[in-house]
């Protein structure tokens, strides 16, 4: 032991003399120190290997008075109250055992353990809630919901050890010794070291077999009292008779047994069985409660899981909705395919039918996506399209939409109009007669919007100045 020790000094590796021979610090305290924390831990192990929770508990705190930084007492010390589902202690055991050690130290394992299963975790936070709350019930007499959440919270976490007695112990108060001993025992199969449990246990056995009747064997005559005799007869009464008087002789009739067996099974009917169908009664209401609230559990699991189930179908669509925009129709293959078929068209083809063809296809992408959010490629070529081919594409609608208001056709003149806009922003003339074809057509709003373009885009020119005069007449 003492070779595997390190100079509190310098670090370095101690040997069997009383001093560090690297530094020189005398040691012999240390090392006493050392031995004394490394025997309270393999006491405190074989403790909790044996499961006498409370005595491991006292043995590795004591360790690690002696030594803070035993990382395999604090991780022990954690599993331990992770146990007796003290999960705030045990998780701060490893927090602190990994700021010691960050490295290679188990405690990561343990509190990625605990943290990783948010489900479990809130199960955790939960009856901590519901132990408080019962605190609190006890403290404002409410002692019948102190019993119901405690319940709770044992469903969930069946091996909270203050959690079970402080139900034992409600139920001692409640003078019901049965389901306290019941609870009892349970504690001890968690921790069967626990002094406190032990104490319980003994009121519980004490209230429900007396003193009197808890031996075996009562003699029948005690040499300091020859006048009484005393046994204990077959119902487990004490009965304590002269000395002088004996026992009659069975000598009665057959009638008499009757009436004894008669009397006897009416006292049962009467007297022991309302007892029992209402301690029935009430472990059968105890145990629908606890049905109950382990419904309520999993149907707040199943809602949670609802709730999981439509966010990842909402995410599902959102995926396959971006899917589509990559593969799908209108997706970006799609318009890259439209954009390299507009490219194709006006380098092989730039007469009238195809220049409407390229047309549709650039507005098409226009429509189907934001051309800023695409790759530079596709931006660069899309402009240059806009740039090359844009200028008689807006001539061809301006003379469809010109030929339309001359016709008197205004709403096929605003369509015309729009698409040479939309091809050719710089043309003063082409939305200077938008605004007249939607003035045309009784569309003002519309009309006073493009004029008042009209006059922002192109100041100081002479359909800005007739544009203003149509603002002033349409009010």
């Amino acid at each position: 032991m003492n070779y595997k020790m390190r100079c509190y000094n310098c670090g370095a590796h101690l040997t069997e003399q009383d001093f560090c021979t690297n530094c020189g610090v005398d040691v012999k305290g240390y090392k006493h120190i050392v031995m004394a924390s490394n025997r309270m831990y393999n006491d405190g192990l074989e403790k909790a290997g044996v499961r006498d929770l409370s005595g491991a508990i006292v043995s590795l705190r004591e360790c690690l008075r002696l030594n803070k930084n035993h990382v395999d007492a604090r991780n022990l010390l954690g599993l331990v109250y992770f146990e007796t589902g003290e999960v705030v202690a045990a998780l701060s055991e490893w927090v602190i055992s990994k700021n010691i050690r960050p490295n290679k130290n188990m405690a990561d394992t343990y509190i990625n353990m605990v943290q990783e299963n948010q489900s479990r975790l809130e199960q955790i936070n939960k009856t901590i809630r519901n132990y408080n709350q019962a605190l609190a019930n006890c403290q404002q007499d409410g002692k019948d919901m102190a019993i119901i959440q405690l319940k709770k919270v044992l469903a969930v976490n069946p091996n909270f050890l203050r959690a079970r007695q402080l139900l034992a112990l409600l139920y001692m108060d409640a003078q019901n010794y049965e389901m306290a001993e019941r609870e009892l025992k349970k504690c001890l199969k968690t921790d069967n070291g626990s002094l406190l449990t032990k104490r319980y246990l003994q009121e519980t056995d004490n209230m429900l077999r007396p003193k009197e009747l808890a031996g075996q064997d009562v003699p029948e005559k005690k040499a300091e009292d020859s006048d009484t005799i005393r046994y204990i007869n077959p119902n487990h009464d004490l009965v304590i008779q002269p000395a002088h008087i004996k026992e009659p002789k069975a000598t009665g009739s057959v009638f008499n047994v009757l009436l004894g067996i008669a009397i006897g099974v009416a006292a049962a009917f009467f007297l022991i069985l309302p007892a029992r169908i209402q301690a029935v009664r009430e472990e059968t209401n105890a145990e629908l409660i606890a049905v109950n609230e382990q419904a309520a559990d999993k149907a707040a699991q199943l809602d949670e899981l609802s709730v999981q189930v439509a966010e990842l179908s909402q995410k599902n669509k959102e995926l396959s909705s971006q899917l589509e925009q990559y593969a799908g129709t209108d997706g970006n293959l799609e318009l890259a395919e439209k954009l390299l078929t507009a490219a194709q068209m006006y380098l092989a083809t730039p007469d009238e039918e195809g220049l409407r063809t390229i047309g549709r296809n650039l507005m098409d992408i226009q429509e189907g996506a934001d051309v800023s959010t695409l790759s530079d490629s596709f931006q660069n070529l899309f402009r240059t399209l806009m740039a090359v081919a844009g200028p008689q594409i807006s001539d061809l609608h301006y003379n469809e939409g010109y030929a339309a208001f001359q016709e008197g056709d205004f709403t096929t003149a605003i369509d015309s109009y729009t698409q040479a806009v939309f091809f050719d922003a710089t043309d003063v003339e082409t939305l200077y007669q938008l605004g007249n074809a939607y003035r045309k057509n009784d569309d003002t709003e519309n009309a006073k919007k493009i004029y008042q373009q009209v006059i922002e885009l192109f100041p100081n020119t002479d359909r800005a100045t007739r544009s203003q005069q149509y603002l002033n007449q349409l009010g």
